[in-house]
C-alpha cells in the first residue's frame, strides 16, 4: 500500500521571508519556499533548492507555486496590544488635556454613545477594517461597558478574519459623568454573560479578555470579582497601570491598604502571566519585579504617552527586570504567531517596497536590509499588498464584507 494522499495545500511562496527567531532580531531569508495547509498552519519554511523533495513529499506542482518579485517579501502580521475601539471615532484629535481631564471631557461622552448599535457597528467596522489595512493581524481591544455592542465587535472581527481579544470594559466608579458607569453586581453579571456568549459563538480567532477600565474606575469588591471570574475560567486580563502621576495619586488614595498600584491588581488576581497592562510609565523597581514574577505584561504606548503628556516609560528599566514588553507584543500567542516557524499559523503581510505611491524611495547603493528598514520606519498601509490571518488572504477586502 502506498502513503496516504496528502492534503493539498493551500499556499505555496518561493522569495524572501523576513522575520525574528530566538536567535536573531531580525532573520532574512532569501530564495526560500513556504507552504501553508488548509488549516493556516506553516507546514515548511526551506531553501529553494529543495523545491523536489518539497514537492513529491507535499504534492504541489511548479505551477502552485506563487513567485515574489525582487521587491516584495513577507514579513509576520503585527500586534497591537492595546487599542480602544470606541476611541477609534476621534482618533488625531482630542489631545489637548491631561488623562483623567482627557476621559471626563471625551473618552466618557463618546464611549456612552455605544449604547446605539448602529453607531457602534459604523465605527467597529471602520477600526477593524483600518487596523487590519495596515498590517495588524493581531490586537486587543477594549470596547465600552455595553455588552452587546461589545459582542457586535466581536461579531465584526470574526467577519473580517482578524484575530483579537475584545473586552467588556467593566467600572463602577465615575463620579465625572455618573451616567456612565455600572452598578457593581450587574457588571460582573454582565461580564459573565459577555464571556459565556462570546465563548458559545466558538469563533476561531476571537476570544474574550477580562477588562477592568483601571484602579480609579473600580471598587475593590469589582476588582475581586473580576480576579475570580478570569481565574475560574483562565482568562486574559487588560487593563492600565500608572499612566500618569494624577491618576497614582487617586488610586493611593482609595485604596489606602495596598502598598501600591500593582499590588491592588496582584492581590485581586489579576496580574498573571495572561494579563496585558497599558502604559506603565511610573512603576516603582519593587512593581517591575512583581510583573516579571507574575509573567505579566506591559503594553508601551509612546504615542499616547507623548500626546495626553502622561510620562515616559524607562524601557531599559521594564527589560531589565525582564518583564515582557510590547507595542501598544505579549500576548500569549507566541506559539501560534510571531514568526514563520513550522507549525505555527501563517499570519502575515505581503510588503512591495516598489509600490506606485509608496512613501519612500529606493537607490541602486540600497541593499535588502536597507530596503526592509525603510518600510519599518517609513513605509504605511501602501506597502501592504496583501494581509493573511491563519493563511486566510483577509485584504484586499472580498465584496462579502
Amino acid at each position: 500500500m502506498g502513503s496516504p494522499q496528502r492534503p493539498p495545500l493551500a499556499h505555496v511562496f518561493r522569495g524572501t521571508f523576513v522575520h525574528s527567531s530566538r536567535s536573531a532580531p531580525m532573520e532574512i531569508l532569501h530564495e526560500h519556499l513556504l507552504g501553508v495547509d488548509d488549516s493556516g498552519t506553516i507546514v515548511f519554511l526551506e531553501q529553494s533548492d529543495q523545491q523536489e523533495q518539497l514537492a513529491k513529499k507535499w504534492g504541489f506542482k511548479t505551477s502552485d507555486i506563487r513567485e515574489l518579485s525582487n521587491y516584495e517579501f513577507f514579513m509576520p502580521g503585527m500586534v497591537d496590544t492595546h487599542i480602544h475601539a470606541p476611541q477609534y471615532s476621534f482618533t488625531g484629535t482630542r489631545v489637548d488635556l491631561p488623562l483623567l481631564q482627557w476621559l471626563t471631557t471625551y473618552t466618557f461622552p463618546t464611549e456612552a454613545k455605544y449604547k446605539d448599535s448602529d453607531f457602534a457597528e459604523e465605527v467597529y467596522t471602520r477600526v477593524v477594517r483600518r487596523t487590519l489595512k495596515n498590517g495588524t493581524t493581531t490586537a486587543c481591544y477594549f470596547a465600552t461597558i455595553y455588552t452587546d455592542t461589545s459582542l457586535l465587535l466581536a461579531e465584526i472581527l470574526d467577519k473580517f478574519g482578524q484575530r483579537a481579544f475584545v473586552g467588556k470594559v467593566c467600572m463602577d466608579v465615575n463620579d465625572s459623568m455618573p451616567q456612565y458607569k455600572e452598578i457593581t453586581a450587574d457588571s460582573v453579571r454582565e461580564t459573565e454573560r459577555f464571556v459565556k456568549e462570546l465563548l458559545e459563538k466558538k469563533y476561531p480567532r476571537v476570544q474574550p479578555i477580562i477588562t477592568p477600565r483601571f484602579g480609579p474606575s473600580c471598587t475593590e469588591d469589582l476588582l475581586h470579582a473580576l480576579g475570580n471570574l478570569a481565574q475560574a475560567h483562565d482568562l486574559h486580563v487588560q487593563s492600565h497601570i500608572s499612566e500618569n502621576e494624577e491618576e497614582i495619586k487617586v488610586v493611593e488614595n482609595m485604596f489606602p491598604a495596598y502598598q501600591n498600584y500593582t499590588e491592588l491588581y496582584d492581590k485581586n488576581k489579576l496580574l498573571t502571566s495572561k494579563t496585558v497592562m497599558a502604559h506603565a510609565c511610573h512603576l516603582s523597581e519593587e512593581e517591575l519585579k512583581l510583573f516579571s514574577l507574575r509573567g505579566a505584561a506591559i503594553s508601551h504606548c509612546p504615542s499616547s504617552n507623548f500626546s495626553l503628556c502622561s510620562g515616559i516609560l524607562n524601557v531599559q528599566m521594564v527589560l531589565k527586570h525582564d518583564v515582557k514588553l510590547g507595542l501598544g507584543t505579549a500576548l500569549g500567542l507566541d506559539d501560534v504567531i510571531g514568526n514563520f516557524e513550522v507549525g505555527k499559523e501563517f499570519d502575515a503581510l505581503l510588503i512591495n517596497t516598489k509600490a506606485s505611491d509608496s512613501p519612500f524611495d529606493l537607490f541602486s547603493a540600497d541593499n535588502f536590509e536597507d530596503t526592509v528598514q525603510k518600510f519599518l520606519y517609513l513605509g504605511d498601509d501602501r506597502n501592504i499588498s496583501e494581509v493573511y490571518v491563519a493563511g486566510k488572504q483577509v485584504v484586499p477586502f472580498s465584496s462579502s464584507v
